[in-house]
């Protein structure tokens, strides 16, 4: 078990929380949090199938937030 990945799975959550109501991307966030938590669960029970998930579930997770970010109007247009 990666002691890494779960960190980056925790703070991936918090930083999902944290998108616009406004995005479109908040909605997906939302059950891509619910799986994280679910299966960061799963793998601190000791479940080791379930870590794969979670890197998949990660990835997803930046791809998320990376597109959400790009949303975000430059500073110049505000």
């Amino acid at each position: 078990m990666d002691m890494h990945k779960i960190h980056q799975a925790r703070i991936l959550v918090q930083r999902l929380e944290r998108l616009s109501a406004d995005s479109v991307w908040a909605h997906r966030a939302s059950g891509l949090r619910a799986g994280l938590d679910k299966s960061l669960a799963k793998v601190e029970a000791g479940e080791a199938s379930a870590y794969k998930d979670l890197l998949v579930l990660i990835q997803a997770g930046f791809d998320i937030l990376e597109k959400a970010a790009q949303e975000i109007p430059a500073s110049e247009d505000r």
